[in-house]
């Protein structure tokens, strides 16, 4: 699973905050890392450095193979927070869809193929 991570110009942290963010992603969604191909991290300060309340938003994609990405997003207080709600909730996500994509496989109503041969003749 690889993972990405953007900041927007107001968010301060360099590697040690992408090194925490990596962490906190891989280990919670360990148990997902061989369906999921790559997350990526989006983290911006919504009321900007001049403000007195702190709003970060972290929005995390999450790609499953073979299906749409999946997309949560979080406001919180500060980074870390964001980003453990963020992570929490993308790891929801995958379990739910991951056990629909399940439950729709096993109970396909689709009718048997039939092999006819080539030329027709049944």
């Amino acid at each position: 699973m690889q993972i990405q991570i953007n900041t927007g110009h107001n968010i301060e942290g360099g590697k040690m905050l992408s090194a925490h963010i990596s962490e906190v992603v891989e280990d919670t969604l360990r148990h997902h890392s061989e369906q999921l191909t790559r997350v990526e991290v989006h983290l911006a300060d919504e009321n900007g450095p001049d403000s007195e309340l702190n709003v970060i938003r972290c929005a995390m994609e999450g790609r499953l193979k073979r299906h749409q990405p999946l997309t949560v997003t979080c406001e919180a207080g500060s980074v870390h927070q964001a980003v453990d709600e963020a992570a929490e909730k993308l790891d929801r996500l995958v379990e739910h869809t991951l056990g629909r994509l399940h439950d729709e496989k096993i109970h396909r109503t689709d009718p048997p193929i039939l092999n006819y041969p080539a030329n027709g003749n049944v």
